[in-house]
């Protein structure tokens, strides 16, 4: 069986009410504020603005609907400013590029632009695992909390009569080994395709900046606390489906397209895609949420901003809404499974090889 919609985008819940992505962010604002100085440092360290000269182009890809993305290209482009300074070179023009799917909410991001930014502002709706600007264009490329994804369904997971078949599961955590290489393998040909892409925008004298949720080496995925989450919240959905509220061939067809890499094997991506060199890569510390009602809370709804798109092609919202209504009072009873485990940000920082 094929499932046409494999490859459709989701992006974050848009809008800026209750339950959109821009008010339940603040996990991904904590740990950007965290990579801010890392950030600030590689431009300091890596950046050739002799090379660059003016205007100067950042790109944010995955941008979504903001506060988050304006925070990060701000503190891009100061740090630029210091890089200009140190050498006595006059501060260039900035052009910058938000970059996430068509169906992203670009209206909302666009309104909360400052009124006195220093720079050029434009959209430009794309997929990141394909060409999206012109070639040796970019100066700065910046993708955070974004790479995770996938760009699209593992086809394997989806079929029938597939080893690789994902029945009665959302993600791949607790799946069979088959299903879990078949997330890993989307994995590596995905960001092997951002890669490629990238090598052909990126200037002489750039860089490229990936901010990545991911798990420490070593850790398995079933210990993984975002592949804990969706088990969780896959267990969720089975039990409504055993209930009889929900189909279970809807169930069936339902996975969410993340997969959480670690360190070691993004750096065999980059290695054997051979277009950049890891200039730096640090893994973060996970920021856990304390064990309580508001915390799960927090974290059940900050899971639905990012899901939610992929379980309205199938799910009606009253039925989403007991969905993660039970997940919440799940997190509740049990908040060990958010308060420990695996989990790793990892920072890298990329130069383009010089044929």
């Amino acid at each position: 069986m094929r499932n046409m919609d494999s490859n459709k985008a989701y992006p974050m819940k848009g809008g800026d009410g209750i339950s959109s992505y821009t008010n339940n962010s603040s996990y991904q604002k904590s740990l950007s504020d965290v990579a801010m100085s890392l950030i600030s440092e590689a431009v300091a360290e890596k950046l050739d603005v002799a090379a660059c000269g003016s205007p100067f182009r950042i790109a944010d890809l995955g941008c979504s609907v903001g506060p988050n993305t304006l925070i990060v290209v701000e503190n891009i482009i100061n740090s630029v400013q210091l890089k200009y300074d140190q050498y006595s070179f006059p501060t260039p023009e900035f052009q910058v590029f938000f970059n996430d799917h068509a169906s992203n909410d670009y209206n909302t991001l666009f309104k909360t632009l400052p009124s006195n930014k220093q720079y050029h502002a434009a959209g430009v709706p794309g997929s990141f695992y394909t060409r999206l600007f012109p070639r040796t264009s970019l100066h700065v490329i910046h993708s955070s909390f974004a790479l995770h994804w996938l760009s699209k369904v593992p086809q394997e997971v989806i079929e029938k009569d597939s080893r690789a078949w994902n029945k009665g599961r959302l993600h791949y955590g607790g799946a069979d080994n088959e299903v879990v290489m078949a997330y890993r393998q989307q994995h590596m040909k995905d960001v092997d395709g951002f890669l490629k892409a990238r090598a052909e925008e990126v200037a002489s004298g750039g860089m490229v900046v990936v901010l990545v949720p991911g798990r420490p080496n070593g850790v398995p995925h079933l210990e993984c606390i975002g592949n804990v989450l969706f088990e969780v919240l896959g267990c969720c959905l089975l039990a409504m489906a055993k209930e009889g509220k929900i189909e279970e061939e809807k169930v069936d067809s339902l996975n969410i397209p993340i997969y959480y890499s670690s360190p070691h094997e993004l750096e065999e991506i980059v290695d054997r895609n051979g277009c950049f060199r890891i200039e730096k890569m640090e893994v973060m510390p996970h920021i856990a949420e304390p064990e309580t009602k508001d915390a799960a809370g927090r974290l059940a709804m900050g899971v639905r901003v990012g899901v939610e798109g992929v379980l309205k092609r199938c799910l009606q919202e009253e039925t989403i809404d007991e969905l993660f209504e039970s997940y919440r009072k799940r997190l509740e009873q049990v908040p060990s499974l958010y308060s420990s485990g695996g989990a790793a940000i990892i920072f890298l920082v990329l130069a383009k090889k010089e044929s």
